[in-house]
């Protein structure tokens, strides 16, 4: 199918652009209506939207869709209805722009201070998990942002339904027109020509796989806030505490349906008791993980360990499936060189019973989030909590870590004189 006209893009987000503007009279009261209300449509066409995964699902396996992304397609009760909670949580959590900031510095004599700000139009650009698109649309217009969905072809049906239940939602609380677009990609919308709309563009939020992040980060001229999964690393100290080492790995693959900061990788010294290793290795294989380690390690505990050479480009990529690999460093400083060039950057591990061992990991590691001795498993929400996080960003600049309400807003910094010359 032919792409549609540019200008039919062009058009789209110039009429976000317009919802935005009109979305500045809406009070956070307001918001949170929208919100709750998104919630109890998406409740009352649960159904519906569990049907058109089911056909999703059933397309996608005689396409041959990779097994990685029929996972993340298929939409369980259980994963709709814990987005559908999210929602709601959502809805109750404070006005971010409630807040009054104090100015990091003075820029003249009069007094000055800080507001939190709607960001403008933001495009989420996504790979199957079409659950992930309600979310992002409950952090938009929580923070009275417009928001434009553009879904993978694997989830059309469900991310169809999904939208316009969304829509149907903000119609009924009279939001404007055009607050929340979607770009079905069985029409074939370009999305070189979404991300390239930088006149009405406020930020780009890719997620999925890393090829679908560098293509868009490569082409896009509007602000792009890159995300990660997957390959996060653990240094696995010869004081650390093998159940714990085992606890933390376990834990941080039960994020479904993308387990974001699973533990790839662990790095070990040749001080682990060998015992201690295989321990490890049995426990794992038990829970059907697949082992790969380094030329030394493999040469040792080669019945439990396919080789996956020093030299591999794989240490560099994530697995995003039930892969481990381990590789043996000199100490703590190798390991945290090799994590710092290979990682993903976005959450990284160690475990030890060094005070001081924590404390350079965790000053060192160039990474967004650092755990030391505990599980760096990623939760969208813990009931009772007061956030919601969509993802993690691993670049440098602005917004790096979590992805949260704050993420869609920005700083404006206000001066006020005294009306004297």
């Amino acid at each position: 199918m032919n792409d549609p006209n540019p200008h039919a893009i062009a058009l789209i987000a110039e009429q976000a652009h317009h919802a935005f503007l009109e979305l500045n009279t809406i009070k956070g009261l307001e918001s949170s209506e929208a919100v709750l209300q998104m919630a109890q449509k998406l409740n009352e066409c649960m159904d519906d939207i569990l049907q058109a995964n089911t056909l999703d699902l059933e397309i996608s396996r005689e396409m041959a869709v990779p097994d990685l992304i029929l996972e993340w397609l298929k939409l369980t009760p259980q994963r709709l209805k814990a987005t559908v909670e999210i929602l709601e949580a959502l809805a109750e959590l404070p006005d971010p722009f409630q807040k009054v900031i104090n100015s990091p510095y003075q820029v003249t004599y009069c007094q000055n201070y800080s507001q939190l700000m709607p960001l403008g139009v933001v495009a989420f650009v996504y790979e199957a998990l079409p659950e992930l698109a309600i979310i992002a649309a409950g952090l938009a217009i929580k923070t009275r942002n417009t928001i434009i969905l553009r879904g993978s072809t694997e989830a059309s049906n469900t991310n169809t339904i999904i939208a316009q239940t969304l829509q149907v939602a903000l119609e009924e609380v009279n939001f404007p027109d055009h607050c929340l677009q979607f770009l079905p990609s069985e029409q074939g919308y370009s999305i070189e020509d979404l991300v390239t709309q930088d006149q009405y563009m406020s930020l780009i939020i890719p997620y999925g796989r890393p090829s679908l992040i560098q293509q868009i980060t490569q082409i896009a001229t509007a602000p792009v806030l890159k995300s990660a999964i997957g390959n996060g690393y653990l240094y696995w100290s010869s004081c650390g505490d093998l159940d714990l080492v085992r606890h933390i790995i376990l834990d941080s693959y039960k994020t479904t349906p993308d387990p974001v900061n699973a533990i790839e990788k662990v790095l070990i010294t040749n001080q682990h008791k060998p015992n201690s290793l295989v321990r490890l290795f049995n426990l794992l294989q038990e829970k059907k993980f697949t082992l790969l380690g380094d030329e030394n390690l493999v040469d040792e505990f080669g019945e439990y360990l396919t080789l996956m050479p020093s030299d591999s480009p794989l240490w560099g990529e994530p697995f995003l499936n039930k892969t481990i690999a381990f590789r043996l460093v000199e100490d703590l400083n190798k390991g945290i060189t090799l994590i710092n060039q290979y990682s993903s950057g976005h959450a990284n591990c160690v475990v030890t019973n060094s005070y001081q061992e924590g404390r350079i990991f965790g000053m060192e590691t160039d990474s967004a989030l650092v755990y030391i001795n505990s599980s760096p498993r990623f939760y969208r929400y813990l009931p009772g909590s007061n956030s919601v996080f969509l993802g993690i960003s691993n670049q440098k600049g602005h917004r790096r870590g979590l992805i949260s309400l704050d993420t869609f807003t920005t700083v404006k910094q206000i001066v006020v004189g005294d009306g004297e010359i």
